[in-house]
């Protein structure tokens, strides 16, 4: 996956997780759910730019 592929997916998620937690609260189950698969998302593009960022450090 790229990391523009990546990004779209982190700000599609971000708005679902807006909207979710707009009509269902916050701390709803399904609020925390896409909470949790945003912060997935998130650590995902941290360790790809954290790669990145090494393999340019070491080239």
């Amino acid at each position: 996956m790229s990391k523009q592929e990546l990004l779209k997916l982190i700000e599609k998620k971000r708005a679902e997780m807006i909207d979710i937690a707009t009509k269902n609260g916050i701390n709803s189950n399904v609020s925390i759910q896409y909470s949790q698969e945003l912060d997935h998302l998130l650590n995902e593009y941290n360790r790809y730019s954290y790669s990145s960022m090494k393999r340019m450090t070491y080239s």
